[in-house]
């Protein structure tokens, strides 16, 4: 096996991404604190063709060195908002009929494996702060909780990490690919 070089990888260059059909989640940050993992998610967000990010509360914005860093262009790319309050924006989406899933742990949560994304419905994925989680107004108005399940020691993943953790899942389930 030979490993391809960036230039046969046959990628999408920014204005084909923004005019090809975009996968119908949109991801909401709840207060996330570093600009890595800002940045990171925007980079998963490019990759899977999300439609857009909502940066709430403390979550910082581009232009930003450190979410620069990791996002590697892809604030170019991704469509994003900033919105001063999560629950605001969790209610315009509501309005919507997107369904809000929120990616905690919680009762009654929905082990994301278990998780079936209906057809053509738009979802809109929480991932809350990197210590307090998504907060309590935003899991009481989710249509859905969904827990990664997990079998360690440790009681939680960074949020970069669940983010391409229940982006890949749910992409996958819905597009279905080869």
């Amino acid at each position: 096996m030979r490993k391809l070089k960036n230039s046969e990888l046959d990628r999408l260059d920014a204005t084909g991404f923004k005019l090809a059909e975009k996968t119908p989640i949109i991801i909401v940050l709840d207060n996330i604190r570093s600009l890595n993992n800002i940045g990171s998610v925007f980079r998963t967000s490019d990759a899977f063709l999300i439609e857009k990010i909502y940066l709430c509360g403390i979550t910082a914005t581009p232009p930003h060195n450190d979410i620069r860093k990791t996002a590697l262009g892809s604030t170019e790319t991704v469509a994003w908002e900033y919105a001063e309050n999560t629950l605001t924006v969790v209610n315009k989406l509501k309005s919507e009929n997107v369904k809000i899933l929120s990616v905690e742990q919680a009762e009654r949560a929905t082990m994301l494996n278990a998780f079936q994304p209906e057809p053509k419905q738009k979802y809109a994925l929480i991932f809350g702060n990197e210590v307090k989680g998504v907060s309590q107004d935003v899991v009481d108005t989710s249509d859905v909780v969904i827990e990664i399940p997990q079998f360690g020691t440790k009681h939680s993943l960074n949020i970069s990490v669940s983010c391409g953790v229940v982006v890949w899942d749910l992409f996958s389930k819905i597009k279905k690919p080869i």
